[in-house]
């Protein structure tokens, strides 16, 4: 077929790298405008800016889709589908109707669970045991529109967002490589949402990452894996955040934020119900570190407290 591919950070990379393999012609890619990043600040292409320029492909990079004048690319690639992930930009209707067949979402959630900004975190953060792919016939509203197909992926209890998405990255560049000859062919039958079944996964703040150490423990280690890698649950020590990178629910009680156990591999703190084991930890400015490392730098004693979240213990 011939696509217009939009999407742009490594999970939407992954897409386009198996239509590329798969045959397929792609006369534009668009992607988000370079931006700065790291120490330095330097504005870096999105992965898939890169892999779509060492494959010779044409990128575009509009700031935004709202005018008609900005679609003139569009226009001129007459594809037949539009392939949109991880994109960035909302496409208003007129662009959805440019191409001949529309355009398809590739959606990191069994939807209509988890629309928006964040399904992967707030799957893992509500601690569902399953999630999956949906590839979705894109209408003007927000991840609404008819379902083409869905494949569900198990949530492992030790997968982190970055774990998850790889692995859903993978699913569906699988998929949507199978969907097309199928569309092409006419032989898909979409299928409506469920709109009071759907939630809804906003974009992730700071507050989102904050420890508050009266939830139970098992909610916490959900937190703790949601925003693992970023933007990393923090919890307050003597008025300093302190990473929590990877941690186990336990058996065990006491106050909430009390380190009822230091052991040579974990930090056992209590929670509002049971106690988490903290395993691996970081400082501002240190470096990722597992519990005993941590530990010979930052000496921690049993009976200390994290510090209470806003509005205290």
């Amino acid at each position: 077929m011939r696509l217009i591919f939009a999407g742009t950070p490594e999970f939407a990379a992954q897409a386009l790298a198996a239509l590329i393999a798969a045959g397929h012609d792609i006369p534009l890619v668009l992607t988000q405008p370079d931006r700065p990043a790291g120490r330095g600040m330097k504005l870096k292409a999105s992965p898939v800016k890169t892999l779509a320029l060492q494959h010779g492909l044409r990128v575009e990079q509009p700031e935004r889709l709202k005018t008609p004048d900005t679609w003139a690319p569009i226009v001129e690639a007459a594809a037949d589908l539009m392939i949109v992930a991880a994109y960035g930009l909302i496409l208003p209707q007129g662009v959805l109707d440019i191409p001949r067949l529309g355009c398809v979402n590739i959606h990191a959630s069994l939807l209509p669970r988890w629309r928006g900004a964040a399904p992967i975190q707030r799957a893992i953060e509500a601690g569902d045991t399953e999630t999956g792919i949906t590839l979705m016939q894109m209408d003007a509203g927000l991840d609404t529109g008819a379902m083409l197909s869905r494949a569900a992926l198990p949530i492992a209890a030790d997968d982190t967002a970055g774990s998850l998405h790889d692995k859903l990255a993978l699913l569906g560049a699988r998929e949507i490589v199978a969907l097309l000859p199928r569309l092409e062919a006419g032989a898909v039958q979409a299928e409506a949402q469920d709109d009071s079944l759907a939630t809804y996964a906003k974009k992730i703040g700071k507050a989102d990452a904050a420890v508050d150490w009266r939830r139970p423990a098992g909610e916490i280690d959900h937190q703790v894996r949601a925003f693992n890698p970023a933007p990393g649950a923090f919890a307050s020590w003597q008025g300093e955040a302190i990473k929590l990178w990877r941690a186990r629910p336990a058996e065990g009680r006491g106050a909430p934020g009390e380190i009822v156990a230091v052991e040579r591999d974990a930090v056992r703190v209590a929670c509002g119900d049971g106690v988490l084991e903290l395993l691996e930890l970081q400082k501002a400015g240190a470096k990722r570190l597992p519990a005993a490392a941590f530990l010979a730098g930052s000496p921690l004693a049993v009976g200390q407290r994290f510090d209470p979240p806003d509005g205290g213990i």
